[in-house]
């Protein structure tokens, strides 16, 4: 591969079928695609072009058609990008984002450690590798508090403002994009705010089991255990991504172990509740509920309008009427992230096509956002409201329980996921406790032949059917 300076000082590249980088890009794009499914990719990251890799500085460059996209990226992908160029190609340590070949302004991602060497520890104490870097944006005063979430919120806040805390660790848990990551850089803010001199280190579960790998390949374990036990505030992001890695679970018990007898204070953030995670070692399950345990809800339509509103209120030169903002707050309720890209796709096609902000235009540039949304009902909706309907803890829904009060409540909930969700019958099995895909059909026809001679069961169905589709 060929790297020449392009006019501007930027970077022009040329691919051939052996370059490693393109080849490395290609494989990238591949996985983002994966992960984040079709809608978020084709809006906001298939425009992603390579413009070139400098071997100097160790730094690739990925180029966008505007500022406002480019910025977007950097906000929400740019430890995903990271670590995968980590993973991919480890000649990669810097990632910038910028606007086409002769952007006058990009935005550098974080940085790419290169590969381990061995270093010594200076007079001041060992290299802050994972220092927290916060994104600017996740403060308190920006998270919109409602219902759904002022438990999290209340307690993310005592956490990080207290001398003294009741509990510790603080585990934060609900479903994708309803603020558990807001929350998260919200208290390490706060926290550095009121101590200065603290050590505060922010990662994803992710991150975490990629860095402790490379610490064992390097033989650098004990650097790695130093450097996150000695936090005076430990955050980790996602943690149902070390379900199931055994070594990387057992690192992070003694950490977490670490961390909380030293009087430091952790907070964990998962998708699920604790007694939910599948592949998660016991004693890790009990060390996270020792603390407290505090749930983010689906935000109601309330939440959702002041959500739109304090958006807008960062972007004045974005002129959104009062019957779109009601219309989106109605439309896109599946989660709050969801909503906050819908509004910036509105204003980055409207800035891109000088297009005045209507409803015709909305449903035009976010069709399959609001196809999408019209029937997106999760399994772990159906398991939460047949649970409240039937007076059982969720948990049960997961759990190995026989019980006729506790069997029959499951088997409608498998029943609902075949009906409105297009989740295939093993998915469905592994959703409640791992169990077989046989399990989910005898529980479908069950269920089916007893709406036929039971009233009550049939009328029972057809009130969780409406409340799950309105």
């Amino acid at each position: 591969m060929n790297h020449t300076p392009a006019s501007g000082g930027a970077l022009a590249i040329e691919t051939d079928a052996a370059d490693p980088v393109a080849e490395a890009w290609e494989q990238i794009r591949g996985g983002l695609r994966r992960d984040c499914g079709a809608r978020t990719f084709d809006g906001w990251l298939r425009p992603i072009a390579l413009g070139g890799f400098d071997p100097a500085c160790g730094t690739v460059r990925l180029e966008l058609p505007s500022q406002f996209m480019a910025d977007w990226v950097q906000t929400h992908f740019a430890e995903r990008l990271a670590l995968a160029w980590r993973g991919m190609l480890p000649a990669v340590r810097h990632v910038s984002v910028g606007v086409g070949a002769n952007a006058q302004r990009s935005a550098v991602l974080a940085d790419i450690p290169a590969a381990p060497e061995p270093r010594l520890e200076s007079a001041e104490g060992p290299e802050e590798l994972y220092a927290a870097s916060l994104e600017p944006r996740y403060r308190f005063e920006t998270f919109v508090v409602g219902k759904a979430n002022e438990v999290a919120f209340n307690a993310a806040r005592t956490l990080a403002t207290a001398e003294n805390v009741a509990f510790n660790p603080l585990f934060l848990h609900g479903g994708t994009g309803r603020g558990k990551t807001h929350l998260l850089h919200a208290i390490g803010h706060e926290f550095r705010a009121r101590r200065p001199g603290a050590k505060i280190i922010y990662m994803s579960a992710e991150k975490f089991m990629v860095e402790f790998v490379a610490a064992l390949r390097a033989n650098e374990t004990i650097r790695f255990k130093q450097q996150l036990r000695s936090a005076d505030l430990l955050m980790i992001d996602d943690v149902q991504f070390i379900a199931g890695k055994e070594s990387t679970q057992e690192e992070f018990f003694h950490t977490m172990n670490e961390i909380i007898s030293a009087g430091r204070r952790l907070v964990i953030s998962s998708d699920r509740a604790p007694q939910d995670l599948d592949g998660i070692e016991p004693r890790i399950l009990s060390r996270l509920s020792w603390g407290l345990v505090a749930d983010i809800n689906a935000a109601d339509l309330e939440l959702r309008l002041n959500i739109i509103i304090k958006k807008l209120e960062a972007l004045p030169d974005v002129k959104v009427p009062q019957e779109v903002v009601m219309f989106l707050a109605k439309r896109i309720s599946s989660n709050v992230r969801e909503l906050e890209g819908a509004l910036n796709r509105i204003a980055a096609y409207a800035a891109m096509s000088g297009r005045a902000i209507d409803l015709d235009f909305c449903n035009e540039v976010l069709a399959n956002i609001l196809r999408a949304n019209q029937r997106r009902i999760s399994i772990d909706e159906i398991q939460g409201r047949v649970s409240d309907h039937y007076r059982i803890r969720k948990a049960e829904m997961t759990s190995a329980r026989r019980a006729r009060e506790v069997a029959r409540p499951r088997q409608v909930a498998m029943y609902l996921s075949k009906q409105l969700t297009p989740r295939s019958l093993p998915e469905i099995g592994r959703r409640f406790g791992g169990r077989d895909h046989t399990t989910v059909i005898h529980a479908v026809r069950q269920i089916e032949k007893l709406r036929q001679s039971d009233a009550e069961l049939d009328a029972d169905i057809r009130l969780l059917t409406r409340q799950l589709e309105s």
